[in-house]
């Protein structure tokens, strides 16, 4: 098969899944998750109900990888933040500072097809994706930035995702921020 024509079919590919997953997101914000039905997303998403079965099973299948685009960009965003800093110490503050936001936000854009997406079965890979991150983050941080040599670089990864997590149950973006330092705070020695 010439170049061409598979970066041709493989761009359409992309094109409709990202067509199905864009109208089946906007019908669960205008319609609930009970009320999208497959015909909707075809529909919406400007193909035919065939078309959409080839692609996907279920209505179902489509949210869960709605989801895990949404979270591998997150993900891909943190990557990003880490790679462009200029030092370790760095890097660090920026993927705590990003990282808290996600959470703070996720918590004021959720979804009532949360509980269907957030089953172990698809978010235990971004999870361990995320710890790796964070652990090589720290890792890479504990001696220029003068982090605490107590705890392995695994357990201050732990104690960072959780304490950020508190992010989504915060008022304010200010809130966010005073939160990242003492988590910050936290990974230093006690003096």
């Amino acid at each position: 098969m010439p170049k061409l024509w598979s970066e041709t079919i493989d761009e359409h590919r992309r094109t409709v899944r990202s067509a199905v997953l864009d109208a089946a997101a906007a019908l669960v914000d205008e319609r609930g998750l009970t009320g999208v039905t497959m015909s909707a997303i075809a529909e919406r998403a400007g193909i035919g109900r065939a078309t959409l079965y080839k692609y996907f099973a279920d209505v179902e299948s489509i949210l869960i990888a709605r989801h895990q685009d949404h979270v591998a960009a997150h993900l891909g965003q943190l990557e990003k933040l880490r790679e462009q800093a200029a030092t370790p110490e760095e890097g660090l503050k920026a993927v705590l500072d990003a990282y808290a936001q996600i959470c703070f936000w996720r918590s004021r854009h959720g979804t009532d097809f949360s509980a269907l997406v957030h089953r172990p079965e698809h978010v235990a890979p971004a999870e361990q994706r995320l710890t790796e991150l964070f652990t090589e983050l720290l890792a890479e941080s504990v001696p220029s930035a003068k982090l605490r040599e107590d705890a392995t670089p695994g357990e201050l990864a732990a104690y960072c995702l959780h304490a950020l997590a508190a992010a989504g149950d915060l008022d304010s973006e200010a809130a966010v921020r005073r939160l990242v330092d003492m988590t910050l705070a936290g990974l230093r020695p006690a003096r």
